[in-house]
Formats: C-alpha cells, sequence, structure tokens
C-alpha cells in the first residue's frame, strides 16, 4: 500500500495505466466535457469542499476533474469495497486528488476512510449507497451546520434517505441525482444492464445462450438486465414483489414465478432489489448443481452470504472473482464474493451512460451552490430543465438533430377549445 498526507492506495506506480484510462473514459464522456468547459469559465464551485463516497473508477475520475475545473476542493474514496480501480485511483493521487481508495479494501478500511472524508468537512457531500451521509447524522451531528446539500447517485441510497427524511432524521437537503430521467433511465437501465452481463461472464465465462436466467427484481436496473440477457438466448425469469413490476414483466415476455420455485430450474440468478435477503438458504439448498448467484444491487446483503458460508461443507476460489462452495453435495458458485459483480469482476459501466449521469452530479453540486439556504430539508429533484438539458447535452454529443414544435403546434397545446 502507498500511503501519504492525501491518499492511501493499492500502487503509485499504476498511476500512468490509470491516466491513460481515464483519458479513453473521456473520449466517450462529451457531455460531461461540455459542463466541465463551462465551469472551468464560470468557477460555480468556487471555495467549496466537496466529499464523496463514489465507485473510483475512470468515469469518477471525470466527474472530480470537473468539479474541480468548477473551483471545488475534492476529496474523494470508494462506496463499496471492491468497486475501485487501483490505476484510477493512484492517477488521482499523482494529480494531487485526496484519494482513499483500493480494490478489497476490509471493513474497517472502508469505513476509516469515510471518515477521512468526514474529517475534510465537505460543504457538498456526493454519495453512492448513502454510507458517507448517513455516517455524519450519526457520528457527526455537529458537521450538519457546514453543510450546504448533497447529491445521492444510486437507488438505495434514495430509498435510505427517504427512511431517514420520513423518521424526521435528515437534516440538509439532499438531491435524488438517481431520480434524474438522464440517471435511472439510461444508466440504471442500459449500464447496469451491459455490465452485470459483461461481470458474470468474466467471472464465469459462463454461455449465456440456452441458460435460464433468474432476474430478482424488475425495477430499471433489472429490466435492462432481464433485456440483455434475452438478446443474449438466454430463458428469462423474473421474481418480484411488486404487482406492477411483476405485469411489466410479463408483458415483456418473461416467465414470472416465486423465488422458492425459480431457485429449482435457475441456472444463473442476480439479485437488483436493493433488499436484504433476496437470496436466502433455503433457495440455495434447492439450487442444481453447477448454479451461479451474483449481486448486482449495492450492498453485498442481498444474497445471504453469511448463511451460504454456514451451510456449505467446503468452500474455495477457482477464479478470481468466483467462490465454489458446496452445499448438500452440489457445488453452487457466488461471483464477486456477493458485492456489486458489474464493478467487483468487471469495470463498471460504459463510458456513455456515466457521462449523464455525472451531469446530473455536477450540475446538482452547482445548483446546491446557487441555492445555499433556500432549499427545503428533504429529498428533492433536481428541476425538469436541468435534466433536459442533460439529454440534450447528450444527444449534441452523438450529433443527433430533433425537430421544434411550430408556432401553431405551441398554441394548440397551450390551449383547450380547439378538439376535433
Amino acid at each position: 500500500m502507498d500511503t501519504c498526507k492525501t491518499y492511501e492506495v493499492k500502487d503509485i506506480k499504476l498511476a500512468d495505466q490509470g491516466s491513460k484510462n481515464i483519458e479513453f473514459g473521456e473520449m466517450h464522456m462529451s457531455a460531461l466535457m461540455n459542463v466541465k468547459k463551462r465551469f472551468e469559465k464560470e468557477k460555480p464551485l468556487k471555495g467549496i469542499r466537496i466529499g464523496m463516497a463514489l465507485h473510483v473508477t475512470k468515469e469518477t475520475a471525470n466527474l472530480v476533474r470537473t468539479l474541480i475545473s468548477g473551483g471545488a476542493d475534492v476529496a474523494i474514496t470508494g462506496c463499496n469495497p471492491l468497486s475501485t480501480q487501483d490505476d484510477v485511483a493512484a492517477a488521482l493521487a499523482k494529480e494531487g486528488v485526496k484519494v482513499w481508495a483500493y480494490k478489497g479494501e476490509t471493513k474497517e478500511d472502508y469505513y476509516r476512510y469515510i471518515n477521512y472524508i468526514v474529517n475534510f468537512r465537505p460543504h457538498i457531500t456526493i454519495d453512492d449507497g448513502c454510507d458517507l451521509v448517513s455516517e455524519i447524522h450519526l457520528k457527526h451531528p455537529e458537521l450538519l451546520k457546514e453543510i450546504i446539500g448533497g447529491c445521492e447517485e444510486t437507488t438505495t441510497g434514495v430509498i435510505r434517505l427517504k427512511a431517514m427524511e420520513k423518521d424526521n432524521a435528515l437534516k440538509c437537503p439532499m438531491i435524488a441525482v438517481n431520480d434524474n430521467k438522464t440517471k435511472h433511465l439510461l444508466d440504471n437501465y442500459y449500464g447496469t444492464g451491459q455490465s452485470t452481463v459483461d461481470g458474470i461472464i468474466r467471472a464465469s465465462n459462463i454461455l449465456f445462450a440456452g441458460k435460464t436466467i433468474v432476474v430478482l427484481g424488475y425495477g430499471d436496473c433489472g429490466k435492462g438486465f432481464a433485456m440483455r440477457c434475452k438478446g443474449l438466448g438466454a430463458n428469462v425469469i423474473v421474481t418480484e414483489i411488486d404487482n406492477f413490476c411483476a405485469l411489466q414483466a410479463a408483458y415483456d415476455g418473461f416467465r414470472v414465478m416465486k423465488m422458492e420455485d425459480a431457485c429449482k430450474i435457475g441456472d444463473i440468478f442476480c439479485t437488483l432489489t436493493g433488499n436484504k435477503h433476496v437470496i436466502r438458504t433455503e433457495h440455495m439448498k434447492q439450487m442444481k448443481e453447477g448454479a451461479i448467484i451474483a449481486n448486482s444491487g449495492h450492498f453485498d446483503i442481498e444474497i445471504d452470504v453469511k448463511g451460504l458460508k454456514e451451510i456449505a461443507s467446503s468452500e474455495r476460489r477457482v477464479r478470481p472473482f468466483l467462490d465454489e462452495y458446496v452445499v448438500n453435495g452440489k457445488k453452487i458458485f457466488l461471483c464477486g464474493e456477493g458485492r456489486l459483480v458489474n464493478l467487483a469482476a468487471a469495470e463498471g459501466h460504459p463510458s456513455e451512460v456515466m457521462s449523464t449521469s455525472f451531469c446530473g452530479q455536477a450540475l446538482a453540486c452547482e445548483y446546491l451552490a446557487k441555492n445555499k439556504g433556500k432549499l427545503p430539508v428533504k429529498v428533492i429533484q433536481l428541476p425538469a430543465e436541468i435534466d433536459d438539458n442533460i439529454a440534450k447535452l447528450q444527444l449534441d454529443a452523438m450529433s443527433i438533430k430533433i425537430d421544434r414544435l411550430t408556432p401553431e403546434q405551441i398554441e394548440y397545446l397551450n390551449s383547450w377549445r380547439e378538439g376535433t
């Protein structure tokens, strides 16, 4: 481990490769780069400290650079013990960014690094999963008076923030960046769909065609993963607890059933719910020989990994991100230790979808800075016009032109008098 006052990374000598990867990501993040250019001129974040707990990837590095271009002082750590790209962390450290992260963090190091960000005394927080915000609220409430607000990247974090709001525990405005259309309908759907398949394949090199894939949860992430599995020739089963999502899955052409039935016939299982113990020991005991289990929800609690270890007669690592467990005489395999398979075993979402997501983060920080002291202490969304502008930035990046309403059409849409 290489350490100094402003960083702790696996190997600082990886910085050159990390810089190349960040540069490659930048080529595919034109929308965010346009925000960065404006930030360089306007400095909307001048004098603001931004503390981040995000996946330390090449895409996140470009968000960090964008915020710094806007005048911010930035410190970053990871938000999942297996999601850091060590070369990217090294590159950020070499650039002078305050960064504490490495792939494979212990739980102790994970929270030690979170507290380094807390000690940075951020004015704005950026979270992926709400660990940073909850740590501040639970253990460092004295810092809340300095915090302008925060931004949350993922569904799990928004769920936790809304629970805080319901309990009257939330003490500063939080922008649910995840709820931008340019985030959850792009990043969650296209990004999670592709990167989850990528992670499972890298972990196992399994053929999807002809396999029975059980998708646990049919939200935006589950929908994206199910469609990509279908495209690879898999037979898809969906398990759900929500009536409408289950109906959508059925209308999309997938079999829908209870997990107690699906667990007996699936070849590959993937959780995408944001909930706890969606795959339990009673399910794993009934899985067939060779079943593969993966998680693409945020935390590693969607699969009861502790329970799996208790019921297994043996366990061993058979590939870098694939562990074999023998349960009732049958071998079942767990990808990425039950953590985010797309980041533990692969590289996370493609840069293009993270570009629009991170436009949302950058513009949310600007919005908080411009509206300091004016926003309600609750979970809020960015104004629709900001979300729409992000979509336009991405269309411009793709050289796509769209139509405009004619004056006659505008008048018609604003009137109720004209009918048949």
